[in-house]
C-alpha cells in the first residue's frame, strides 16, 4: 500500500535496532555469554512463571513466548520495562527490583530454552485481507459495478480509490454527513477490519477508462483543475491515501460531490474554492477528470506476502542477527503480535526507525501479518 510504503533505507533502519551499551564497556553479546543461566532459571521460577511459564511459553493469549528468543532482544525489552520506555505496570515494578546482572541472567535463561509453540495460536487461520475484502464487497458491486467500476450515472466508481479515503467516506455516511442510499444500511454492521478489507480490495482494482461525457468540456476544465492538483495529484491521480483520486470517476457523481461542498460536506478548504465556481465550471472540471487515466492505488492481492519478505530482512530466524536487537517472531503468539504492532503504530512503544514502518498499518494488515507469523514453525 502507498500508506504502507516502507520508505526507510534498510541500512539506516537496521542501525535504529542496534543496542548501545557504552557505559559497561563490554558488548551485550559477551555479557549474555557470561550470564548465569541457573540463576536466571531461579528468577524465572520466582517471578515469571505466572505468565511465561518455566518453559518460556505463555499462560494466556497476548502474552509473548520467550523460549528460544534472542537474548539480546530479551535483555533490551527488560531494560525498556525497567526504564519505563515500554509501558506495563507489573513488569515495570518487577524489573525495577532487579539488578542488571539479574536481568541478564533471566534473559539468558529464556534464550537458552528450546522453541515452543503457543497453545493459543495452534488454530490460527490465515486470511488474506484482499480475499476477505473481495468476498465482503460483493453486495457493494451491485451498485458500484464489478470491481468497483461504476456504469451507473451518478454512482461513484470505487476501483483504484485511495484506501483511507474510502474508509473516511464510509464514516461520513455513518455520521449522516453525506446523503445515504438504501445500500448504506449495511455499513453499520461492518467491523473495522472488514471495512478495511473491502477498501483494500477496491483500492487494488484497475479503474476502467471513460469516454468524454456529453456534458462538460474537458479542455475547458483542465486549467480550472490546477488548484485541485495540489491535493488530488497530477491529472487527478492522488498520491495521498486520505485524498480521493478523481481520474476516471463518474462525471455526474463528481458534479454532485463538488456542489455538495458548497453546503453539506464539511471540508472548509474545499468550500472556499468551490463557492467561486459556476455550475458550468464544475461541469467542465468533472468532464476533465472523468477522461483522465487512473490506476490502482494499492496492490492488495500479494501484499501480505511482500510485506513478510521485507519483515524477514530483520526477523528471519535463520539469519545471523547477533549484532541487532530484533526478536524472532516465527511461532509467536498471534494476539501478542497484534498488540505489539498496534502499540508501535499508535506510538505506545518507543520506536526505532525499523519499527516506524508499522505506523501506517491498518488493523486488517496487522491481523493478517500476525496470523502469518504465528502460523510459522518456531525456531
Amino acid at each position: 500500500m502507498k500508506t504502507l510504503v516502507l520508505a526507510f533505507v534498510l541500512s539506516i533502519a537496521l542501525f535504529g535496532c542496534m543496542e548501545q551499551d557504552k557505559s559497561a564497556g563490554k558488548p551485550v553479546s559477551e555479557k549474555l555469554a557470561a550470564a548465569d543461566i541457573a540463576a536466571g532459571k531461579a528468577i524465572a521460577q520466582r517471578d515469571c512463571i505466572g505468565c511465561h511459564l518455566l518453559d518460556g511459553s505463555n499462560a494466556a493469549p497476548a502474552i509473548p513466548i520467550l523460549a528460544a528468543q534472542r537474548g539480546r532482544y530479551l535483555l533490551s525489552s527488560l531494560k525498556a520495562y525497567k526504564e519505563g520506555t515500554r509501558i506495563h505496570a507489573a513488569l515495570k515494578d518487577l524489573t525495577g527490583h532487579m539488578s542488571d546482572a539479574e536481568l541478564r541472567n533471566v534473559a539468558a535463561y529464556y534464550a537458552s530454552l528450546p522453541p515452543v509453540a503457543s497453545a493459543w495460536s495452534k488454530e490460527v487461520q490465515l486470511i488474506s485481507p484482499y480475499e476477505r475484502g473481495k468476498e465482503l464487497a460483493a453486495p457493494c458491486e451491485k451498485c458500484h459495478g464489478e470491481g468497483g467500476n461504476s456504469t451507473t450515472s451518478g454512482v461513484p466508481s470505487l476501483a483504484g480509490q485511495q484506501i483511507r479515503y474510502l474508509i473516511l467516506a464510509v464514516q461520513e455516511y455513518l455520521h449522516a454527513e453525506r446523503e445515504k442510499s438504501p445500500m448504506h444500511a449495511m455499513l453499520p454492521r461492518l467491523e473495522r477490519v472488514e471495512l478495511e478489507s473491502i477498501a483494500l480490495y477496491f483500492a487494488s482494482q484497475a479503474p476502467a477508462p471513460r469516454a468524454a461525457p456529453t456534458a462538460g468540456d474537458p479542455a475547458a476544465g483542465q486549467p480550472l483543475s490546477a488548484v485541485c492538483g495540489g491535493c488530488h495529484g497530477p491529472n487527478g491521480v492522488s498520491t495521498d491515501t486520505a485524498t480521493p483520486t478523481l481520474a476516471s470517476q463518474d462525471p455526474d457523481y463528481l458534479v454532485k460531490a463538488i456542489k455538495a461542498y458548497r453546503t453539506t460536506r464539511k471540508r472548509e478548504r474545499m468550500r472556499e474554492y468551490v463557492v467561486s465556481l459556476s455550475d458550468k465550471d464544475i461541469g467542465n472540471i468533472a468532464a476533465f477528470y472523468a477522461t483522465q487515466k487512473s490506476q490502482p492505488a494499492e496492490k492488495g492481492e500479494g501484499f501480505v506476502k511482500e510485506l513478510a519478505q521485507k519483515c524477514n530482512r530483520c526477523h528471519n530466524p535463520d539469519a545471523d542477527m547477533s549484532d541487532l536487537t530484533v526478536p524472532k517472531i516465527n511461532g509467536q503468539d498471534k494476539d501478542y503480535l497484534v498488540m505489539a504492532l498496534r502499540a508501535y503504530r499508535d506510538d505506545r512503544r518507543e520506536v526505532s526507525m525499523m519499527h516506524r514502518m508499522s505506523l501506517p498499518y491498518s488493523d486488517s494488515i496487522i491481523e493478517s501479518v500476525s496470523a502469518f507469523y504465528a502460523s510459522q514453525p518456531a525456531k
